[in-house]
């Protein structure tokens, strides 16, 4: 699917574009890998590990719609991966966080219409469901933009969806690099905010392969939720040092102690498959009437119970100590 076909990546020297352009260039033969972020020195960096032909590195802002639109020339598949994804500095700094994560949302999709772009999957995150927190908020913002694109867009024109998942392994300022840069530097005891705290757990490849699928089962609108493990944070604690003994510290502003990726209130407009669940758009597309009970690649998917919610306190599947300690040493 993405032989010969030229890709963008927004926010690409993150971790999740790191991890995508080694499984694309592994897997495929793309025409041009394009990274599209603001930071030189991680462009720098990125470019010593990945300097195929097919590379390509633009600096650029999604806060710049007219950069962007030169950015998607002869672009055919856009993952929006750039946000500011700190939820306390998105507390203390709103109109930042609002500018790149609302406004760089709506300028990525103006920008996907105007080149005709085929295919764009915007990464979403739990926090994006019954948000308490202002990254939370601008992230069910960029979601609703990202569906209601495919109106926008028209029947030709490009099909937007967003992925959604919890926390990512090993990713840039999640809690295991944080946990493991304290045991280099000799701490025994770690911190935790709250020891009843439980989250969604994904790693980097699962998350990655996850959007790869998805670009060949969408048919636009569709908010994308694979089925993953939850984690204790006391068992992380334990798996990582040895010891259920932590420092409390307290729940940060903006944290929630679980979180939640299908909101009950959505359970009517969502449907189960195999290995995820689809959100379906609460709004009607006018160019047309599609049946997401069946996707592009003919899997099929059911109605979820009136009182579904997929909640990280309540997942059917949790990760035990022994689990996180072989995770961890996949991460290292």
């Amino acid at each position: 699917m993405f032989d010969n076909k030229t890709i963008l990546i927004t926010g690409g020297t993150g971790s999740f574009g790191h991890r995508y352009v080694s499984h694309i260039l592994a897997s495929y033969k793309p025409k041009k890998v394009i990274i599209y972020s603001r930071d030189e020195l991680k462009q720098y960096e990125m470019q010593q590990l990945f300097s195929d032909s097919c590379m390509r590195y633009f600096i650029g802002d999604v806060r710049d719609a007219s950069r962007l639109l030169t950015a998607m020339r002869g672009v055919d598949y856009v993952i929006h991966a750039a946000a500011l994804k700190q939820v306390p500095a998105a507390e203390y700094n709103p109109n930042e966080c609002i500018k790149t994560n609302i406004n760089g949302a709506q300028n990525v999709i103006e920008a996907c219409i105007e080149a005709k772009v085929h295919r764009v999957i915007a990464l979403s995150t739990d926090k994006a469901a019954n948000p308490v927190n202002l990254y939370g908020a601008t992230k069910l913002a960029s979601d609703k933009l990202f569906v209601a694109a495919n109106n926008i867009a028209g029947a030709d024109g490009p099909r937007f969806a967003v992925v959604r998942y919890g926390n990512v392994v090993a990713s840039r300022g999640s809690v295991v690099p944080f946990y493991r840069n304290l045991l280099t530097q000799g701490k025994t005891i770690l911190p935790v905010t709250h020891q009843e705290m439980t989250r969604f757990w994904i790693t980097l490849d699962e998350g990655v392969e996850f959007v790869l699928t998805n670009f060949k089962r969408m048919q636009g609108g569709e908010i994308f939720v694979p089925k993953i493990p939850s984690v204790h944070i006391l068992d992380l604690v334990e798996a990582m040092s040895g010891t259920r003994e932590c420092e409390l510290i307290g729940i940060r502003p903006g944290e929630k102690l679980h979180e939640v990726m299908v909101p009950e209130e959505m359970a009517h407009h969502s449907l189960e498959f195999d290995d995820h669940f689809v959100i379906t758009p609460s709004i009607k597309f006018f160019d047309k009437t599609i049946d997401y009970s069946k996707n592009k690649l003919g899997e099929i998917g059911n109605k979820v119970s009136e009182k579904f919610e997929y909640h990280s306190g309540t997942n059917q599947h949790f990760l035990s100590v022994d689990d996180l300690k072989a995770m961890d040493k996949q991460t290292l």
